[in-house]
């Protein structure tokens, strides 16, 4: 293990996130706030950063440094994001600064709030500001603006990249991370604009917009966006909810003239036919609850779009609905988006291989001399990758099982501690009863909110990162 590098890494990493920590400094000296918070945070993590980005290592990053210092990295970034929380005092304890940050980096959604409108406007920026990097990723973003961290810096990329491949838009890594956040970047400032035209006050639509394009859905209001009672804000959201649950690289290949190769992806059609059949589902089902047609079609499209997208945003209490669609909304929640994007879950691409793996084994059932291939874009897809895809299936499954497990010790109902720790592990936010769209996760132990906040990290980092930290043969001299 090349660990001076690894701390290197780290301490590059820190720096980064106290110069992001001076954004919402200047947001509170704006609103005439107590900026200590963020002072204190900017000086302990970037003297901290500054001390190990000075090491001095061989450029050697091999897979097993790079899941490990990804997962070391997303745990340090949280441990010191939350201590403007807890600086601030606006927060009980520690655990519930460190679950509301995790949840902002992971970009879940979830919160254990009870009241947010009284919060000062540093604190509230911090949390959606959190989001925003979170979404596209810490590293993507280290990379993009400080590439010179040392090693082999596409190790780092696949570490931390949502879905079964990591592939880069162009050859050099830095340059596909500068691509990816100008992308991100159009459309934080496109719906910004949009949501101040339609009505939204400055803050808000900024924050929101923050909450929208990482897919966060943390909302600076008690009823998220419902409060604005603006249907045009609610379609501005649910336009960009959808596009940013997209793989990114499909934006790069329009912005690059190949339309047609783009509107090929297998996923891309997967993931938008399981929207339209939701959609569908879920409008039949809870149209005899309201009195018009196009009232029920915009919150249908709206909650399916916020839970396929994992954004957790809520226009209406979805809690209330009939069973069917309730169901329908819990298995987007595992579906999630498309790989590439800043959306959770396990990917649609992942669900679509597995759906093609288990045909083919049908199929051998029946023609056991067959030779069948499982193909993604009209590309053989190697057994390595189809191996890998079953067994995040299974980890996943395996940590989600566990982690309920140990959430139901707090003695709430299954459907409770079966929802609210899959809404974090898929990085969702809001589950169903006690932790619904108009409900939080202020009554859960401080056991739980630990568990779930590991939770949140194993789903945002695919699982395997943290895992890997895990196993004893990670940190054993080669």
């Amino acid at each position: 293990m090349n660990y001076k590098l690894m701390l290197r890494t780290l301490g590059r990493t820190l720096q980064v996130e106290a110069l992001c920590i001076l954004v919402p400094l200047v947001v509170a000296l704006g609103y005439r706030e107590d900026p200590r918070p963020f002072l204190y945070t900017v000086v302990l993590t970037g003297a901290l950063g500054t001390l190990l980005s000075r090491l001095k290592a061989k450029p050697d990053f091999f897979p097993r440094e790079g899941f490990a210092v990804v997962g070391l990295i997303w745990l340090a970034m949280s441990l010191f994001g939350a201590l403007p929380f807890w600086f601030s005092g606006e927060f009980a304890s520690y655990t519930d600064c460190f679950f509301e940050v995790v949840s902002g980096f992971t970009t879940t959604g979830g919160s254990i709030l009870t009241e947010v409108e009284s919060l000062p406007h540093g604190i509230l920026f911090w949390r959606s500001f959190a989001s925003w990097i979170g979404g596209m990723g810490v590293l993507i973003f280290t990379l993009a603006f400080l590439p010179k961290v040392g090693g082999r810096t596409q190790v780092l990329v696949q570490a931390e990249s949502p879905g079964p491949v990591a592939s880069k838009l162009v050859p050099k890594t830095a340059m596909s991370s500068r691509i990816l956040y100008c992308i991100y970047i159009v459309f934080t400032a496109a719906e910004t604009i949009a949501l101040r035209i339609a009505g939204m006050p400055w803050f808000d639509a900024i924050t929101t917009t923050f909450a929208t394009v990482c897919t966060g859905g943390l909302s600076v209001r008690n009823l998220s966006i419902a409060s604005y009672n603006l249907p045009a804000c609610e379609i501005i959201i649910t336009v960009f909810m959808l596009l940013c649950s997209l793989n990114f690289a499909v934006f790069f290949l329009v912005i690059t003239g190949r339309l047609r190769q783009a509107l090929g992806s297998d996923e891309l059609k997967f993931f938008l036919l399981a929207v339209v059949l939701a959609v569908v589902v879920v409008f039949g089902n809870i149209l005899p609850l309201y009195d018009t047609a196009g009232h029920a079609f915009r919150d249908a499209w709206f909650q399916v779009a916020s839970i396929v997208s994992t954004t957790g945003f809520a226009t209406t209490d979805f809690a209330l609905w009939p069973v069917l669609p309730q169901f329908v909304l819990l298995l987007l929640m595992f579906l999630g988006g498309c790989a590439g994007s800043t959306a959770g879950g396990i990917k649609a691409s992942r669900v679509l291989l597995m759906f093609r793996c288990a045909h083919r084994s049908l199929r051998r059932l029946i023609h056991p001399r067959a030779v069948k291939v499982v193909k993604l874009d009209g590309k053989p897809v190697d057994e390595d990758t189809l191996n890998t895809a079953f067994v995040f299936f299974l980890c996943f499954m395996a940590v989600l099982g566990l982690g309920c497990l140990i959430v139901c010790l707090d003695g709430f109902s299954l459907t409770t501690s079966f929802t609210a720790t899959l809404a974090c592990l898929s990085n969702t936010g809001p589950g169903l009863e006690s932790v619904g769209p108009m409900g939080n996760f202020s009554a859960f132990s401080h056991l739980s909110k630990w568990v779930l906040s590991l939770a949140m990290l194993i789903g945002r980092l695919e699982v395997f990162p943290i895992l890997i930290l895990l196993l004893p043969s990670t940190w054993r001299k080669d």
